[in-house]
């Protein structure tokens, strides 16, 4: 099948500029807007993408303010949350989808606190899709991971915000954990790691309730190995939602050629590709 690869120039109404890759197969049946883990660039979901798109998929892979094409970097002097990324560059990201391909059926989705996001992007503007998918991803409350994690969770979950703040930005790449990230989208995560609640500073919605009138349908894909997503994280943050229908696939190193592991799929996305793409399948194949 054949596939259009292109980069659409956005820029939200804060000025923030980033480039939303794109890969548009001939005759889509879906259209799809995908969210990036905390810290990875969108430029490495490009093979994810081309294999959602030899399946009739068209795929835009969102690029996170501070990282790979955006104008923006994390420091003290320029900061941001959850807020920012939910109201201002989601909706632009969200226009250009419906502007290259209107009236397609669009599915949102995303890898980690990616599909955190999705969860709350369709919490706030629910006719953003019509479908939810999940990879790798779940709610980081301490309370939702299997022992000995629940023993040293809560620690980590208040030592990150503290240095964030202290250092201006998080240096993950220093510690292992994410990227250069906003102290503010780090406060954010925190919050909800240690209260099991989403909330975002500056936002005045609800975002608890918006959630729990979610009612898209949702595929969802676990992988055994993962100790940062694990089955019991995905579960708590689907308990906050009221799908239509939702399925949850557990797939092991068997399954995927590779680790089944947090990041390991992005090295062969083939078998994640093809489990979400039969999710349209069912209905429209």
């Amino acid at each position: 099948m054949t596939t259009d690869a292109r980069e659409l120039p956005l820029q939200a109404d804060d000025g923030h500029r980033w480039s939303l890759p794109a890969r548009l197969p001939a005759q889509p049946r879906a259209s799809l807007l995908w969210l990036p883990a905390l810290g990875v660039a969108a430029r490495n979901y490009l093979p994810f993408a081309d294999a959602l798109a030899a399946l009739g998929i068209a795929v835009f892979v969102h690029e996170w303010r501070g990282f790979g094409s955006s104008n923006l970097r994390a420091s003290r002097e320029s900061d941001w949350g959850y807020h920012a990324l939910l109201t201002r560059d989601l909706p632009a990201s969200e226009a250009a989808i419906a502007q290259a391909l209107p009236g397609l059926e669009r599915v949102v989705g995303g890898h980690s606190l990616g599909g955190q996001l999705a969860c709350c992007r369709l919490a706030l503007r629910p006719q953003a899709a019509q479908r939810l998918w999940l990879v790798a991803s779940g709610a980081p409350y301490w309370r939702a991971f299997p022992l000995p994690q629940r023993l040293w969770l809560p620690l980590a979950y208040r030592f990150l915000p503290w240095l964030a703040e202290r250092r201006g930005s998080l240096p993950g790449r220093t510690i292992g954990f994410g990227g250069n990230e906003a102290r503010g989208v780090i406060g954010d995560w925190a919050r909800t790691a240690l209260s099991g609640r989403y909330a975002a500073a500056g936002l005045e919605t609800d975002l608890e309730a918006a959630l729990s009138r979610v009612t898209v349908p949702v595929r969802a894909v676990a992988l055994r190995d993962d100790w940062l997503c694990p089955e019991s994280s995905l579960r708590f943050l689907l308990s906050k939602l009221r799908p239509a229908r939702s399925r949850v696939v557990q797939m092991d190193a068997g399954d995927l050629q590779v680790r089944a592991d947090h990041f390991a799929w992005l090295q062969e996305p083939g078998a994640i590709a093809r489990t979400l793409a039969g999710d349209l399948s069912i209905e429209l194949g």
